[in-house]
């Protein structure tokens, strides 16, 4: 194999200290005016890595400010602030209630996303244009995979990854494929998409898989790339927004044919905007199967653990979740160790500035040196999402979502219900926690070692079982949901999977999907909850008009049985009262540790294990004084609750005898409704620009963000959808 190649790349550092305006202004100077020449293979991996780090350091587009908008803005996930109508960010998280005209097309957050993924595109071009260049390319790109041939497509297959995110975000987008060619006027999406899988398609077969050839998944692997294929293949062929404003003949695939759209809702003259999806859908996910399938069948070194391998620890905590465990790898004491189920994971160095728990894990309201440090805990889960959709078996529920926080002082306490309190409210996100790192950084909330897990095995399973169950293979897709919904369930198995599936079909009435799809979809958002995926998938399946108007009648039943009865039921058996009954306590004491696990069968009404996943570090003080920070000493660091899953009248035997034992009655559904903004947030205003009235008139939304005023001077294209154009 021959390892000496000339690679012409724009300059690092040139690109370090661009800004996105120089990178998108037409009239500055292009990648190849500024190239140089690297004559090894060990070079152009180097070029490489500088563009995996422009993705990993562009922390809004999978940590914070644009990615709060998926995560906020669903039917799962809602906002933990009051609404505010003058709020631009809320309102794009509610798909522009006001109106799209009401928007600051400059006040969003994330608005830097859109320059820095180009950045990244144009390192990616430069790389590949190189190769292609090469006299011996064909000789690189035919047989079994070679390091350069890997090299190439992870150029192919960040750039691809980078398209998706902004097409995803924005729709259509300017498109540049060749080094020192300007991102000037916009490309169809589709048109992008088709590209983009088509390029996929022509170096999947010369990569490696994970665990070949040194090969590890915190790079864009053979496995990443069939995943990959499936995800664009699944909102190509999904349903969106397109514009109707612009030139006859615009939307094209990558062939430069016209499309045809099937429209699930009709044109709205105001925002000149239609919602649909391309005509020929089944084909775009026929051709996407294969690679889905490849991928599961030869995985690699990546694993799908089906059990807890950590067993009880010395402790005596036991650890009987798989589910919870790939988050815990993830909550790393080194910089070199990835979760064994993660297809592709951007690495951050331990200690070394992941956003990760600090905006949208566990809540906290610790400051800087803090134990643990703040928690802004911005991923809110509505409370009829926890207390309704999981089943009280799944493994999940308490994995993922947690009625506690930290106060940073050591010290675990109850959550409120009420709103407008970063780290002390809402039911929040309990994948990433300060608590579970051993020695978490104590210095800055905007500096843990988590890494992100961009893909993993999991969403591949449930992407092949999507694409079956669309293409009418509902038999098989439900061998795919079933690996991930069972391994959630005590011994493997939930013996109700067939019901639920039933009743997730009843769910919607607005689309003709089987009612194995729509499991698949609602399965889907109990894996992913609090991630960002929720309301994507809302979009792309055409279920967002109808989860609109589904979620607020859900909600509003629940504040009006709060009101009336003191309490709200749901068809699980759990309860979710106006009040609960709490007390701290000594837990290591009790049980020999602070941090819990899972709660061990039987256990489940012992008022500190159940629900499990939470409590606090063991030792912060050991943590603190490490770092040469004050230490203190607590006991009573625990919070024990009681009556958080039933119905307990205040005042009522029961309630005084939890009284008598040190336990106080606390406010929590009864916050919900505390006054007419709690009731205006919680029931009405997620997804609040989708009306019941809109709903009933088939009135397509908006499910894109405007381009800011320099972003469009500087690539000579409009805003649509009725957005403003400065």
């Amino acid at each position: 194999m021959n390892k000496f190649i000339n690679i012409a790349l724009v300059s690092a550092l040139a690109l370090g200290v661009a800004s996105c305006e120089d990178y998108l202004d037409t009239n500055s100077p292009s990648v190849s005016d500024r190239e140089f020449v690297f004559s090894s293979e060990e070079s152009a991996r180097g070029a490489l890595n500088y563009g995996y780090e422009l993705l990993r350091a562009n922390r809004n587009i999978h940590s914070v400010g644009i990615f709060w908008s998926p995560i906020w803005g669903s039917d799962m996930e809602g906002l933990q602030d009051s609404y505010q109508d003058g709020d631009a960010g809320q309102l794009e998280k509610g798909f522009y209630p006001t109106g799209t005209s009401a928007i600051n097309i400059n006040g969003l957050q994330g608005w830097e996303v859109f320059g820095d993924l180009y950045k990244t595109i144009g390192v990616c071009n430069a790389l590949i244009d190189s190769f292609e260049s090469l006299e011996n390319f064909k000789s690189l790109m035919s047989g079994e995979p070679n390091a350069l041939s890997d090299i190439y497509g992870q150029a192919v297959a960040l750039r691809s990854t980078c398209y998706f995110e902004l097409c995803r975000y924005y729709g259509d987008v300017p498109f540049v494929e060749h080094a020192g060619e300007s991102a000037e006027g916009l490309k169809s999406r589709f048109a992008i998409y088709d590209l983009c899988i088509s390029k996929l398609r022509e170096v999947e077969p010369h990569m490696y898989r994970a665990g070949e050839n040194g090969v590890r998944a915190d790079v864009m692997n053979r496995n990443y790339v069939q995943g990959l294929i499936g995800r664009i293949a699944l909102y190509n062929a999904g349903y969106c927004t397109r514009r109707t404003d612009l030139e006859a003949g615009f939307y094209v695939n990558g062939k430069g044919e016209g499309l045809s759209f099937d429209d699930l809702c009709v044109e709205d003259p105001q925002t000149k905007a239609v919602y649909g999806r391309r005509a020929d859908w089944r084909t775009v996910l026929q051709d996407a199967l294969p690679y889905l399938e490849a991928c599961v069948q030869q995985p690699g070194s990546i694993q799908f653990h089906l059990t807890d391998p950590r067993g009880t620890d010395a402790q005596g905590r036991l650890f009987n979740n798989p589910y919870q465990y790939v988050f815990n790898q993830m909550h790393k004491d080194n910089s070199l160790d990835l979760a064994d189920e993660s297809v592709y994971e951007i690495p951050f160095m331990f200690n070394g500035g992941s956003d990760r728990p600090g905006y949208i894990g566990r809540a906290s309201t610790g400051g800087n040196y803090g134990a643990p440090c703040v928690g802004c805990g911005q991923n809110r889960i509505q409370p009829h999402v926890y207390y309704g959709w999981f089943d009280p078996k799944d493994a999940r529920r308490d994995a993922s979502c947690c009625v506690t926080g930290a106060d940073g002082n050591g010290r675990e306490f109850l959550l409120s219900l009420d709103i407008s309190n970063w780290g002390k409210v809402g039911v929040t996100c309990n994948k990433w926690d300060w608590n579970r790192m051993k020695k978490p950084d104590t210095a800055t909330y905007g500096n843990s070692a988590i890494n992100v897990s961009y893909m993993r095995m999991s969403d591949v399973y449930l992407m092949l079982a999507e694409v079956y169950a669309a293409l009418g293979q509902d038999g098989q897709a439900k061998t795919w949901l079933a690996r991930v919904h069972n391994r959630n369930f005590p011994g493997g198995v939930d013996a109700g999977l067939d019901s639920w599936i039933a009743a997730c079909g009843a769910e919607f009435s607005s689309t003709d999907w089987s009612a194995t799809y729509k499991a698949v979809i609602k399965e889907r958002a109990l894996e992913f909850v609090g991630e960002g995926v929720r309301r994507f998938d809302l979009i792309r399946t055409g279920l967002l008009p109808e989860a609109a108007v589904n979620n607020r009648r859900d909600m509003t039943k629940v504040l009006e049985d709060i009101r009336d009865k003191g309490y709200a039921e749901f068809e699980n058996g759990n309860q979710i009262p106006a009040y609960v009954w709490v007390k701290n306590v000594d837990s290591r004491t009790l049980y020999g540790y602070r941090l819990t696990a899972g709660t061990p069968a039987g256990q489940e009404s012992d008022p500190v294990m159940y629900p499990g996943w939470r409590g606090v570090h063991d030792d912060w003080d050991g943590v603190l004084g490490s770092f040469g920070y004050a230490t203190f000493n607590h006991n009573a660091t625990n919070v024990a609750i009681k009556g958080l899953f039933e119905y307990v009248a205040p005042g009522s035997a029961k309630a005084q005898e939890w009284e008598a034992e040190g336990y106080v009655q606390t406010p929590w559904g009864i916050d919900l409704i505390k006054d007419s903004k709690n009731w205006d947030t919680h029931a009405y205003k997620v997804l609040a620009g989708i009306t019941d009235a809109d709903y009933q008139a088939r009135k397509s939304p908006v499910t894109v963000r405007p381009f800011r005023y320099q972003d469009l001077l500087n690539s000579g294209i409009t805003n649509g959808y009725g957005f403003r154009q400065e």
